[in-house]
This record gives structure tokens, sequence and C-alpha cells, in this order.
């Protein structure tokens, strides 16, 4: 294993996820760890829903992921995993990424305000991901091929673009995109204006909405204010509205969070919110 400039506890994160093999640089434990990595740190937003920012720094990254038991979004997770892998001995290389979920085909350019990794295992790029919330690919996906790639729950395809890469995921039947991939390699400095940009423009979603994810081997769990979908591998999917006390119980036994008294405001405004859009 080489030694990171930004030093990473391998034994506190791999008991935090809950990994207790090899640890070599190989496809196989790319494949473990991206999936463990996902069913235990969950994708969330409270801290900026309470104001507080984030700081991408990694010491500020490992005490909340790691050390608090928390979860983060894209530019935590992802630069956790980063710095994981190079320690592990991978040659990892940061990218930036035009969200397309959700956006109207006619809409205007997002700015690339998302960030993945390409992975080189044996001369070869791989795509891993484990920050993109509920659409978050549980497995590695291979960025020099064009056939469909199947994972434990969706299967995706990446296909060339004008800006790089497109990475669309088979959902309800049909292939939906999700983003848009430059293969221009970023530095950690790179990612500090899309993070500002994220936590606090007020026209990003993050601001205005709970959003919780987790993805296990048995289902996909996420939480969208205060309304939590299932959807298991086998494409069977459920939704529930949820009161303040059960959204809290969610947070806790569902996502594995460690609910605090401060966060009680912040879920009376995204059960209200959810309310609202019923």
């Amino acid at each position: 294993m080489k030694e990171s400039c930004d030093a990473i506890d391998l034994a506190a994160y791999c008991a935090r996820i809950g990994h207790d093999g090899e640890l070599g640089p190989t496809l196989e434990t790319l494949r473990r760890l991206q999936a463990r990595h996902v069913a235990a740190i969950p994708f969330e937003n409270l801290d900026i829903l309470l104001g507080r920012g984030i700081d991408i720094s990694p010491r500020a990254v490992d005490a909340k992921l790691i050390g608090a038991r928390r979860g983060g979004y894209c530019f935590e997770q992802n630069a956790l995993f980063k710095r994981v892998l190079e320690a592990i001995g991978f040659q990892v290389e940061g990218l930036l990424a035009r969200v397309l979920w959700m956006a109207p085909s006619d809409a205007p350019p997002r700015p690339r305000t998302h960030m993945a990794l390409r992975v080189v295992v044996e001369g070869r790029p791989w795509l891993a991901d484990v920050g993109f919330g509920g659409n978050a690919p549980v497995a590695p996906l291979a960025m020099d091929v064009r056939e469909v790639q199947a994972t434990r729950h969706e299967t995706y395809r990446v296909t060339p673009s004008e800006e790089g890469l497109l990475l669309q995921a088979r959902l309800d039947g049909e292939w939906a995109p999700l983003y848009d991939l430059s293969l221009q390699p970023q530095l950690p400095v790179d990612y500090e204006l899309p993070n500002w940009y994220t936590a606090t423009h007020p026209s990003s979603h993050f601001r205005h909405q709970l959003s919780v994810a987790r993805t296990t081997p048995e289902a996909r769990y996420a939480l969208r204010n205060a309304r939590l979908t299932v959807r298991t591998p086998a494409g069977e999917q459920t939704r529930r509205e949820l009161g303040v006390g059960e959204l809290e119980t969610v947070l806790r036994e569902t996502f594995g969070l460690p609910v605090a008294e401060g966060w009680r405001a912040v879920l009376e405004r995204a059960v209200a919110a959810e309310r609202e859009t019923a």
C-alpha cells in the first residue's frame, strides 16, 4: 500500500463499512469496497439544511463520515473513497460531471456539480461512484465498453458524449440519463467551487429538500423530504409518507444515522414540505 499525502486510517474505514477482507489493488477489492461503502455510509444533506455548510477537507470528511458515523454527499463520499483507494495502491483520478437526472430534456445546461472517480485496474479504466444517492452504482462500471452492464440493482450503460461519457440507468423499462461525465482529471482544489455552489446557492435542491439514500444488497432506500421509497433488485417498489417521529426512527434504524435533537426543526420542515406537495 502507498501512503497518501492526506493520510487515511484504513482500519477505521474498513471497520466503518464492515470490510475485513484483502486490500490489494484488484478489481475484486474495488467491487467489494464500493458495495460495502454504499451499504454502510448513507448519502445525506442534513448539514446543508442545518446551515452548517460542507467542509470537504480530508480531516473534516473523516471525522464526519467515519468518526461520527454520519453520511454525506458526493464531494465528501467520493473524496473519501478516492483517498482510501489511493492508500491501497489504486491509480485514481477525480472527475466532474453535469447532472442530468430528473432534468427536463429541454432544460438549460446545469453546472458540473457531481464528483465521480476513474480507477485504473490492470490498465483498464473503471467508473467508481459512491456518491450519487439512490442511483449510485453498487459496482464499478467499465468505461471502455458500450454494452449494458448489469449490477445487483440497476443495469447501466456508459456511452460517448460531447463532453466525455454519458451514464444512463435502466429504470422502469427506460434508459434514464444520470450524468454527463467530463474526462478531464480534477485537482482537490477544483471541487471547492462546485461544493460551495451546491451547498449554498439558492437554486440548489439540496438547500430545499431532505435527501437521504442507502443501498444494501436487499434494497435501495431513499428519502425525499418525508417520503420513503424502497426499491428491491427485483423491481418491487413501495412508497410511504412519514411523520416526524417516524422520520427520526427511519433515519436511525434504516439509514444508521445518529439522530440529534438539533435535527428536529429540519425534519418538521421536511414533513410540512411533503404534505404541501401531496
